[in-house]
């Protein structure tokens, strides 16, 4: 059976502004680009790849929810 969760979290202003790092951006875009390119990226740099774009996702999900609440 599920249930539905309602967590309330204060909001700094500035989360807007989350990003990737540089550094991390372009290494997530180089192993997308390699995917692209070779066609299948080895099991490490799938699972790095898997865990920067779940970092990018959430990160672009706060950002969604500070722009949300600051309407």
């Amino acid at each position: 059976m599920s249930q539905a969760v309602d967590i309330r979290l204060e909001v700094p202003d500035d989360l807007a502004k989350l990003r990737l790092p540089d550094g991390v951006q372009k290494r997530l875009q180089l192993l997308l680009d390699r995917q692209d390119r070779v066609g299948a990226l080895t099991p490490d740099e799938r699972r790095e790849a898997e865990g920067l774009a779940a970092l990018a996702q959430l990160l672009s999900l706060l950002r969604l929810r500070a722009e949300t609440l600051a309407f």
